[in-house]
């Protein structure tokens, strides 16, 4: 065999797939035992961890990543959140009930009481007629669901997107919005409260789903229809078209159904639109948006809504509010509404529409009839409008009030809302009050004393202390300067009185009988107008009817209301406690008595020592027994009072009392063309009309009636207030100084001048310049 090749071994194709495999599998072996080098070294020794079954925070992530959830796990977060919110809402909507309609949405009223327990008149929701929708012009239902809903007929009840609108106003801080479309409106109106809470908000979208989904949209715009408010005491859409329009909802037309429809966005502000211009403004710009809408969802042409632009705006009617309430009832009821929403926040122009309230007054029905009475009798005697233009536009405002607890016995407002005259001239501001508001600087002088001399301390004052009475002299303020008045010639402020009589330096009280100015302006300088305007308010006058610092000021350039000075004259009668006037005893709810009105009056306040009201009553019984007061002494019992009359006599008052009674009366003329205060001058075909006259004689006559069958009550002794000071200047003894002849003439004009006392802003008020009495 020695020819033949032996040839080499050759590994087989499987063998070197063999050995190929192996060598694979060491270096594999080796990798996954091998220590990896981007492991930290802390972890190459650990074990295996277990799977979570939530891998967070993330395994193998390192840094933010570590934190960051992936979107599996958002996904999953979302479906839990989704899933379990579904979950809570169908929970909540299937156990939802609809509730019973409210009471308050069925036919109600007011009722308002004489202090006596007996009815003195009925208001409120007694103003609704429900209608069915079919009475409800297409037309006029399209207005509304155009302005409000104009998806109406085809959401569920809810609009998702009015919800969004009210998470984000809530989310923003502000108050709980509310419902957006009609049904969740009807169901606010119909079967929850008006309250502005998430929990409420949140029922009332679960209610009007189930009210969409369970009455028909007919019925569901009926009852919105009926249920709104809008205005004028109007509730529902047939009292709002008789109340705006004096017509059946039947006769509505589009333009009128979209000033409806506008109202009831607005209905506190657009129920004036009849005579108030913003409100107008306003009311106009609404409705003509609606119109529009009314194109926009294809009710309306172009050109229809063009026709209604031509023939402009449907202005409302005149409102007549509280027709039915006569003469002095619609004063009484207005005031005792005041007084409660006043005092009770919930209570408001709204509520009080939709009823339920019943209202316990503090009016004497006898009185209020026997002050009608005297008005009407002095009026008949004394005013000859038929004859006498002048006459014609003569008001009369009074109250009267009981002095130990504040209760408003009677009022005379006016000729009354059947009259078309709806100010109550017992309760406005804006007519100054003159003279009687001397008795306030002489009671803060008593308290606080007067700087008579710059620089020195305040020296006390009395009755007895002499001042300056002379016409025209100069006016000094507390660090002895003289008090400029740039209309003067001289540019300082020379006082005057009704007449030049040269009274010398006379005694307060006598100055106070007579009516002489210029010891009250120096006095009340002396004083300063902060003391004397605290004293002003603790006596129950606002500070927002005090006029600002001027002489004038002191002789009564303020325009307190005659309730607000009748209540000033009792606290002096009960020797100074101070109660505030108020008209409501107790107010109840559907059957509930409200906290807000539990208590049986205000509680009086000590508003000045009974020795200084005691002082002051004794100088204002002189003015009734020899000043200008002298024709209260037909009264025939004990009692003070004081009278004013203001620059260009365009009011004058009397302000008189006993220790039963304390009334207010003021007289002046206002033409309705012309809201300003019109001169009395010719009146009662006098030439000048003071305080003393017919205000005097009125208030004479009610008291006389008034006070039949009651003991004539004397005032206790006035308490002695020590040594007083007299002005500087004031001779000792001083001369005498007789009165002024008044040839029968009952009152003096007292004068007021308004010079701004320096560094002040002048007065703003009606009786200025020289002459206010």
């Amino acid at each position: 065999m020695s020819g033949h090749r032996r040839r080499p071994p050759q590994r087989s194709v499987g063998g070197a797939r063999a050995e190929g495999d192996r060598a694979t599998g060491h270096r594999a072996a080796y990798r996954d035992h091998a220590p990896r080098q981007d492991m930290p070294r802390r972890a190459r020794g650990r074990a295996p961890q277990k799977k979570r079954w939530i891998d967070y925070p993330r395994r193998g992530r390192t840094g933010p990543r570590r934190w960051l959830p992936s979107v599996r796990q958002l996904l999953a977060l979302f479906l839990l959140i989704f899933g379990g919110t579904a979950a809570a809402v169908g929970y909540a909507y299937a156990t939802v009930t609809i509730p019973d309609p409210n009471p308050t949405t069925l036919l109600q009223n007011n009722v308002y009481y004489w202090s006596d327990g007996t009815v003195l008149a009925t208001d409120g929701s007694v103003n609704r007629q429900n209608v069915s929708l079919s009475q409800v012009p297409a037309d006029v239902r399209w207005d509304f669901i155009a302005a409000e809903n104009a998806s109406f007929y085809t959401d569920p009840g809810i609009d998702p997107q009015g919800i969004l609108r009210a998470a984000v106003h809530m989310a923003a801080g502000g108050s709980v919005q509310s419902g957006s479309t009609i049904t969740q409106q009807f169901v606010k109106n119909t079967y929850l409260d008006q309250s502005q809470t998430v929990s409420r908000k949140f029922k009332e979208l679960l209610i009007s789903t189930k009210i969409g989904a369970g009455m028909t949209k007919e019925q569901i715009l009926q009852g919105y229809l009926n249920t709104c408010f809008f205005g004028r005491q109007a509730n529902g859409i047939q009292a709002a078209a008789r109340t705006y329009y004096g017509l059946p909802v039947e006769r509505l037309d589009v333009s009128q159904g979209a000033f409806l429809a506008a109202a009831v966005n607005e209905p506190s502000l657009f129920q004036y639109a009849d005579s108030d211009p913003a409100a107008r403004a306003k009311a106009e710009a609404r409705w003509s948006w609606v119109l529009d809408r009314m194109v926009k969802t294809g009710k309306l042409t172009p050109g229809q809504r063009a026709r209604y632009a031509a023939a402009g705006f449907p202005t409302p009617r005149k409102w007549t509010r509280g027709s039915g309430l006569t003469g002095q009832t619609g004063y009484l009821v207005q005031l005792a509404r005041s007084y409660a929403e006043t005092h009770d926040p919930a209570i408001t122009d709204s509520s009080l529409s939709r009823g339920g309230y019943q209202i316990h007054t503090t009016f004497d029905r006898k009185r209020t009839a026997e002050l009608t009475k005297a008005v009407a009798t002095v009026r008949g005697q004394r005013l000859d409008p038929a004859h006498r233009s002048v006459d014609r536009d003569v008001q009369v405002g009074a109250a009267s009030v009981e002095p130990t607890t504040g209760r408003i016995l009677a009022v005379y407002g006016g000729p009354g809302f059947d009259h078309a005259h709806y100010s109550d001239n017992a309760d406005t501001s804006g007519v100054p009050v003159g003279s009687t508001f001397k008795p306030i600087v002489l009671a803060a002088a008593l308290q606080h004393g007067a700087v008579l001399r710059p620089g020195r301390s305040p020296e006390p004052i009395t009755p007895a202390g002499k001042f300056n009475g002379n016409d025209g002299i100069k006016i000094k303020d507390q660090q002895g300067n003289y008090v400029a008045d740039p209309k003067d010639p001289t540019g300082l402020l020379h006082q005057h009185n009704d007449t030049p009589q040269r009274w010398g330096y006379i005694p307060l009280r006598k100055a106070m009988e007579q009516s002489v100015n210029t010891p009250y302006v120096q006095l009340g300088e002396d004083v300063g107008y902060g003391n004397v305007a605290r004293t002003a308010e603790s006596l129950g006058l606002r500070p927002g009817s005090l006029s600002a610092p001027s002489a004038g000021f002191y002789i009564g350039t303020s325009t307190p209301s005659a309730i607000r000075m009748a209540g000033v004259y009792a606290t002096f009668a009960a020797d100074g406690m101070q109660a505030t006037p108020y008209s409501v005893t107790k107010v109840t709810h559907n059957g509930s008595a409200l906290a807000g009105f539990s208590a049986p009056a205000p509680a009086p306040a000590r508003a000045l020592p009974a020795a200084v009201a005691g002082n002051v009553t004794d100088v204002l019984r002189g003015v009734i027994a020899r000043g200008t007061g002298t024709k209260a002494q037909a009264l025939g019992r004990t009692a003070a009072g004081k009278t004013g009359t203001t620059d260009d006599y365009r009011s004058a008052w009397f302000i008189g009392y006993t220790p039963q009674l304390a009334t207010s009366v003021v007289l002046f003329r206002e033409d309705s063309n012309h809201p300003q205060l019109q001169s009395l001058a010719g009146v009662g075909g006098l030439q000048k009309v003071f305080g003393g006259d017919i205000p005097t004689e009125i208030w004479t006559q009610y008291m006389r009636d008034a006070l039949a069958g009651l003991p004539d009550a004397p005032f206790p002794a006035p308490a002695p207030l020590g040594r007083g000071t007299d002005e500087p200047g004031a001779p000792t003894p001083s001369p005498s100084a007789a009165p002024a002849k008044r040839g029968g003439k009952t009152g003096k004009r007292t004068t007021t001048t308004a010079a701004p006392t320096p560094g002040a802003p002048a007065a703003g008020s009606k009786c200025h310049r020289h002459k206010c009495r």
